[in-house]
């Protein structure tokens, strides 16, 4: 029984996704479709969890600062919405789950970079 499971959802999982990782900032574009158009929207912030690392049930919870008002959006990694993420800059996080950086200010908030090394693919 879940060889069929298993088998019908690997269908759907995409092969194509960049390591992303808590504390890491990404630039997630998703597909919107108004009317009869579609157009592609960017959401640039920071990865504070990722939940089902490779199933297909995999989401990651990106988080940025708009006009003071802190704002959340959870994409499923192999949703069909998804056009692309690209990683902005790695950052060096001690957590798997950076929860805490909603209540963070200033100086507490801000994560040590590492270096972003182009991946020949």
């Amino acid at each position: 029984m879940t060889n069929k499971i298993e088998i019908f959802l690997k269908q759907f999982i995409k092969t194509s996704l960049p390591d992303v990782r808590p504390g890491d900032t990404v630039r997630v574009h998703q597909k919107i479709r108004e009317g009869g158009k579609e157009r592609s929207q960017a959401f640039e912030g920071l990865i504070i969890a990722r939940k089902h690392g490779k199933e297909a049930g995999g989401t990651i919870t990106v988080r940025k600062i708009v006009s003071g008002v802190g704002v959340e959006r959870i994409y499923p990694l192999h949703s069909p919405i998804l056009e692309k993420i690209e990683i902005v800059r790695r950052g060096k996080a001690r957590r798997a789950k950076l929860y805490y950086l909603r209540t963070a200010k200033g100086r507490k908030a801000r994560l040590k970079e590492q270096e972003l090394l182009k991946e020949s693919r």
